[in-house]
């Protein structure tokens, strides 16, 4: 298959500007620079045509900033992002435009994703009509078409969004993403602020949609279940960078990175043995200094004194299963 997205050697680092006094002091050595957030380190993604890939890991890993670069709404501090082998900032002003609409985010908490002084016609119209993919005449059988598509009754487009359950605003917010004819999905949390039961729709809804629409998905979740069920490919990232890749299947039955053994390991299992479970020794470090060599050697049990000095390099140690540890040596 072809890859659709294609995300290379992309790095994203978050600093406050300073002013001209500031700057001035940082000349003179009388302040010390301003902090960096090094929330992406050195990230690589292919994502092939109708696949579905999940990113997993623990809060602060940098799995929305990953979303939200390939989504365009962050500009990659170093890299760059390929959509069907163009990168998008070196098109001209219209073919950047059309090829940014074809990768869209649905965000995990859709209370704060849609305006509350819109009526659902307006938000799921207003870019539809904008990019003239419907007209003023046919919009509201456009909306119709939409709401339905996503599992709404089109009667209830003219309420706004608190007059909607949690789970109908997730799929007011699908049908927004849908409305603009995208290729792409990237689905940040989009379950999990929801019920069990209204997680379980949502998710069987994402996987009509790629049948019927011939979608591409990008899945964040930090519910490994959730991504063992949707995913045909997983990434494992920690404190910024990808320590493991593999086909579902193979991850989730040979995990090969410590971290990712962990993170299997004390998932919530119905298995009736008795087991008892631990977190993950020690925190996540801060991404404002991140430690040296391996990221996860300050809690990993079988780290030895290279992984404090040298990073491990994310290679392939089996058919499509890639993994960053010097332990494959």
């Amino acid at each position: 298959m072809s890859n659709r997205l294609e995300v290379r050697n992309v790095s994203k680092r978050f600093s406050r500007m300073s002013g001209v006094v500031e700057r001035g002091a940082e000349l003179m050595g009388l302040k010390a620079p301003n902090p960096v957030v090094r929330a992406l380190d050195d990230v690589s993604l292919t994502v092939a045509e109708g696949e579905v890939v999940g990113i997993v890991g623990e809060s602060g890993c940098g799995k929305s900033t990953l979303g939200r670069v390939v989504a365009g709404l962050l500009q990659a501090s170093e890299g760059s992002v390929l959509f069907r082998g163009k990168q998008l900032d070196e098109m001209p002003g219209k073919s950047a435009d059309e090829a940014r609409l074809k990768v869209q985010m649905i965000f995990q908490d859709p209370s704060s994703s849609l305006n509350p002084r819109q009526r659902v016609r307006e938000i799921i119209g207003a870019a539809p009509l904008h990019h003239g993919m419907t007209t003023a005449r046919e919009l509201d059988d456009y909306v119709s078409q939409q709401m339905q598509r996503s599992g709404l009754d089109p009667s209830m487009a003219g309420r706004f969004p608190h007059q909607f359950s949690g789970g109908q605003r997730q799929r007011i917010g699908i049908a927004r993403a849908l409305a603009v004819q995208p290729d792409m999905l990237i689905c940040d949390e989009s379950v999990a602020a929801l019920d069990v039961s209204i997680q379980a729709q949502i998710l069987n809804l994402f996987l009509d949609l790629r049948e019927q629409l011939d979608l591409t998905y990008l899945f964040i979740s930090h519910d490994l279940s959730v991504v063992e069920h949707i995913s045909d490919r997983v990434m494992v990232m920690y404190l910024g960078r990808v320590v493991e890749e593999a086909a579902v299947g193979e991850l989730f039955s040979h995990p090969n990175h410590p971290y990712t053994r962990a993170l299997l390991q004390e998932r919530p299992s119905l298995d009736p043995v008795q087991r008892r479970f631990s977190a993950i020794e020690g925190e996540i470090a801060s991404p404002l200094s991140p430690p040296s060599g391996c990221h996860f050697h300050p809690r990993c049990p079988m780290a030895m004194e290279r992984c404090r000095v040298e990073r491990s390099e994310l290679r392939l140690i089996g058919p499509g299963h890639k993994s960053a540890c010097h332990l494959n040596d």
